[in-house]
């Protein structure tokens, strides 16, 4: 009976990660493609339509908005969505969370050569994190911080939260990795499979 639970577990293993990630795709699909359908079967009609367009010409216009965001005109043009629904009740929540969340995990709002490993004052264990803030960024975050301080973020395993600590510079030491890397490598708990580069 316990071979059998350790052969279903390994299975489900194998299986799930596959299966959530075949939903999430399909759903984007799904979406998108109905989302764009009716403006191409309009603009086309339904004889020149076939199924994929609309997620083809979805992707042409990313790749058109984000070479055009080089210039700044441009580039503000495209973020004044964001800012709209940045002032709008409950919009703003739910906007300002969605985008928080893609951009931390993509590194954006980290600086290069910002990763390290924390040792806690007063003890050994040792946590990989981000630094986000320093004494002398001048914003709201750094006003707290003492001179020889800095803010790090700490991601939590299996979960898109975390903690902020400040911390001085004495308990950090940089690593070479990048943030995507040291988030991707942190939230799978080291478990992931991706190859250190050579």
């Amino acid at each position: 009976m316990k071979k059998a639970i350790q052969y279903l577990l390994k299975g489900l293993a194998v299986l799930l990660p596959i299966i959530v990630t075949i939903a999430v795709v399909r759903w984007l699909l799904v979406t998108i493609e109905t989302g764009l359908r009716p403006i191409w079967v309009a603009a086309l009609g339904e004889t020149y339509y076939f199924p994929g367009l609309a997620f083809l010409s979805f992707l042409g216009i990313a790749f058109l908005i984000g070479f055009s965001a080089r210039w700044a005109l441009l580039n503000s043009l495209w973020e004044l969505p964001g800012k709209i629904m940045n002032k709008m009740p409950v919009l703003d929540t739910v906007y300002g969370t969605i985008n928080d969340v893609i951009e931390m995990m993509s590194g954006k709002n980290f600086a290069d050569e910002s990763v390290v490993l924390v040792t806690l004052p007063g003890g050994d264990v040792r946590l990989i994190g981000i630094v986000t803030k320093k004494s002398t960024d001048g914003d709201r975050l750094a006003q707290f911080l003492e001179d020889d301080h800095v803010a790090v973020f700490l991601p939590m395993s299996y979960n898109v939260g975390g903690y902020m600590v400040m911390v001085p510079r004495s308990c950090i030491e940089a690593i070479d990795m990048s943030p995507a890397d040291a988030l991707q490598l942190t939230i799978s708990a080291g478990l992931g499979k991706k190859q250190a580069k050579e």
